[in-house]
């Protein structure tokens, strides 16, 4: 059962002023329903997170988060809280341990976004990415005319790497994507990490020396 959680209260934690405010990363619980949901609303840029359509009722929303916000092998989603309630996500999927390498995202509610907490939220899966799954190198791409989000990789310690003409549709229109990096060798960007309350712990790359693996 989804707790019910006013939408007057969703609406202030995304509006209210993120800086110095108590934020951590947790894993997505369906008790989230509500605040994916005002997040959807008030951010319609973030339509594209739902490939299949926005959700239409909270059922839907809680059904989304079991099937796509979720931590596997893979893949690992991290909900962003603010006073208690979800205002994004920090993830990596196509989790890769014989190449030591994943892909990171990130998403913030609309009224939660220019106080920092993308570039931190994006600086803490990097860092749990480096350090708790043994990885070597992350990607992540956007929009050539999404300025915000090419700060954010950046500020992160992502360092831009070219052009991917033409990758994403939304819609009928397609769009170029500028791609970054980063690796465990770059300098770690001085950056207050959020806390979390959950580990990424995973398999660590293969022994690549046991030939019963079949790997070379």
């Amino acid at each position: 059962m989804c707790r019910v959680v006013s939408q007057d209260k969703v609406q202030h934690i995304c509006e209210c002023d993120t800086a110095g405010v108590d934020a951590h990363l947790r894993p997505w619980v369906a008790d989230d329903a509500p605040a994916l949901a005002n997040a959807m609303r008030t951010s319609p840029d973030l339509a594209a997170q739902f490939p299949g359509g926005v959700p239409s009722t909270e059922l839907d929303f809680v059904s989304y988060m079991a099937q796509h916000l979720v931590s596997g092998t893979a893949k690992h989603d991290l909900a962003i809280i603010v006073d208690g309630i979800a205002v994004g996500n920090v993830g990596l999927s196509n989790i890769e341990h014989v190449h030591q390498t994943g892909w990171a995202y990130y998403w913030l509610a609309k009224g939660a976004r220019g106080r920092g907490l993308a570039t931190r939220g994006l600086a803490t899966i990097a860092d749990l990415a480096f350090t708790e799954l043994g990885l070597f190198r992350l990607e992540l791409g956007h929009r050539t005319g999404n300025a915000a989000s090419c700060r954010v990789a950046s500020r992160a310690g992502f360092r831009p790497e070219g052009i991917e003409r033409q990758k994403l549709r939304y819609g009928k229109q397609r769009f170029d994507v500028e791609t970054h990096a980063r690796l465990t060798l770059d300098p770690v960007p001085d950056i207050e990490l959020i806390p979390r309350t959950a580990s990424l712990a995973g398999p660590r790359q293969p022994d690549l020396t046991r030939p019963d693996l079949g790997l070379a």
